[in-house]
């Protein structure tokens, strides 16, 4: 149980670096396409499935989940200095993100267990 739990904190941790990275990431656009959203969808939808598919624990795919979420509303706050990470001029490319990363989280998560249901066809 100790394992686990280490590897949800590890999950959690990972999901807080790359949800920073990809708030701040998600802005970036190359002649006018939202490059940086896509870059940082795909990479957080990478980083829950694999998880997923290499612990095959749900609880380590939301912990990763729930770190972007966190890192995202954290750097969503106003700062005492007044600035903002996020911006009215990407409030799109913000908001999508922001919807993003936890349906790719919930639909990994919710994702049936396919072993399982392998295993009971074989019998």
């Amino acid at each position: 149980m100790l394992n686990r739990i280490g590897a949800w904190a590890v999950a959690l941790a990972v999901g807080l670096v790359y949800g920073a990275a990809g708030s701040v990431g998600q802005a970036s656009a190359l002649w006018g396409l939202p490059i940086g959203l896509v870059l940082s969808v795909v990479g957080a939808a990478a980083l829950v499935f694999a998880l997923r598919a290499l612990t095959h624990d749900r609880w380590a795919a939301l912990a990763s989940g729930l770190g972007m979420m966190i890192a995202t509303w954290v750097l969503s706050l106003t700062s005492e200095g007044g600035s903002k990470l996020f911006v009215a001029s990407h409030e799109v490319t913000v908001n999508i993100w922001m919807v993003a990363v936890p349906l790719v989280t919930a639909l990994v998560v919710a994702w049936p267990d396919l072993r399982r249901i392998r295993g009971q066809a074989r019998r």
